[in-house]
C-alpha cells in the first residue's frame, strides 16, 4: 500500500488519527535521549543556554523539546502499513501547556524556588 507523503504529514492537532493527540512518554524519552546524546557529543544547542542554571545535556534537550525547536517528525504507524508523520512542534505545544499547568500547581503549593521552568 503506497501512501503519498504529503498526505501523511499532519498539519494540525485535529488531523492526528493514529495514536494519542499528545506526545507519549516513549516518544518523549526517545527524542530527549537522542538529542542529549547529540549535545554530549558536541552538537550546538538550538536554544540560548545562558539562562539555564544546569547545563546538563538532558536538561537542554528537554528544554529544546518543550520549545518546539527540534526539526523532528514523529512517525506513527498502524499494523496495516498506514502511517502519519507528525511534526514535533505540534506535539510540543501540547506538552508545553501540560508542563505550564503542572508548574503553576508546584509554584502555588511549594513556591517559586521549586519551579520546573
Amino acid at each position: 500500500m503506497s501512501i503519498d507523503i504529503e498526505k501523511a504529514i499532519v498539519r494540525s492537532i485535529d488531523e492526528i488519527v493514529i495514536g494519542p493527540k499528545r506526545l507519549t512518554k516513549y516518544e518523549k524519552a526517545r527524542i530527549v535521549a537522542a538529542r542529549a546524546l547529540q549535545l554530549a557529543m558536541g552538537a550546538p544547542p538550538l536554544i540560548d543556554i545562558s539562562s539555564l542554571q544546569n547545563k546538563d545535556p538532558v536538561i537542554i534537550a528537554e528544554r529544546e523539546l518543550l520549545l518546539g525547536v527540534l526539526p523532528i517528525l514523529i512517525k506513527r504507524e498502524k499494523p496495516n502499513g498506514e502511517y502519519q508523520l507528525i511534526p514535533l512542534k505540534i506535539l510540543a505545544d501540547i506538552e508545553r501547556k501540560k508542563v505550564e499547568k503542572l508548574n503553576d500547581i508546584i509554584i502555588k503549593h511549594f513556591g517559586e524556588e521549586h519551579s520546573l521552568l
